[in-house]
């Protein structure tokens, strides 16, 4: 976790409002990590949504005030520990089980973030612009497409290794975050999330 975008975040923070976060290369780890940090100072992480990077295709979180006591005391407590934490002084030290769970919910988030059948969807759009180029790179004319739609095809034949994949990543660290008691929510637009004891 880069300390300059920490202190970027901890700045950002200063204003009271929701931030977003991401890293030049964000992992569900350097999120949590981002997030376990705003915690310390009286943030909450609230959602993962893609739209970081210069393309928009990254991953990054959604930070917000959190309002409840136990939050305000804990930041006013940081903040007179490491009065420059967001100006280049010392910043404090992050508990590796809360960047665990917070990696838990984030992971979590992710894999809920699409239906199978918007993944299927979105597979068979990304499929399209890796088959072409391999399509025209063996052959010419119809050969070409022939080609191109057998590695589509191919590439289509991994899509329920990537749902499997989603579903066993949904269930391992949905048992984590139970065990930790969160308890699972539907959101307005009917995605399953994990709100923690009190949230």
């Amino acid at each position: 976790m880069g300390e300059r975008r920490v202190r970027k975040m901890l700045r950002q923070m200063e204003s009271g409002e929701p931030v977003r976060v991401t890293s030049a290369m964000p992992t569900t780890t350097k999120l949590a990590r981002f997030a376990a940090m705003a915690r310390k100072f009286g943030y909450a992480y609230a959602d993962v949504r893609r739209g970081g990077g210069p393309k928009g295709d990254q991953y990054l979180i959604v930070i917000v005030p959190d309002p409840s006591p136990e939050a305000r005391e804990r930041a006013a407590r940081n903040r007179a520990r490491y009065p420059g934490a967001a100006h280049g002084g010392e910043l404090p030290r992050l508990a590796p089980e809360e960047v665990e769970l917070l990696k838990a919910r984030i992971t979590f988030d992710i894999s809920t973030m699409y239906t199978d059948k918007q993944m299927i969807l979105l597979a068979g759009i990304a499929a399209v612009p890796l088959a072409l180029p391999f399509g025209l790179l063996l052959g010419s004319g119809a050969t070409a497409v022939v080609l191109a739609a057998v590695f589509w095809a191919a590439l289509m034949a991994l899509v329920p290794v990537g749902l499997a994949v989603s579903r066993r990543y949904r269930t391992r660290y949905a048992a984590v975050l139970r065990a930790a008691g969160f308890t699972p929510v539907t959101d307005p637009a009917g995605r399953l999330r994990y709100v923690p004891p009190g949230g």
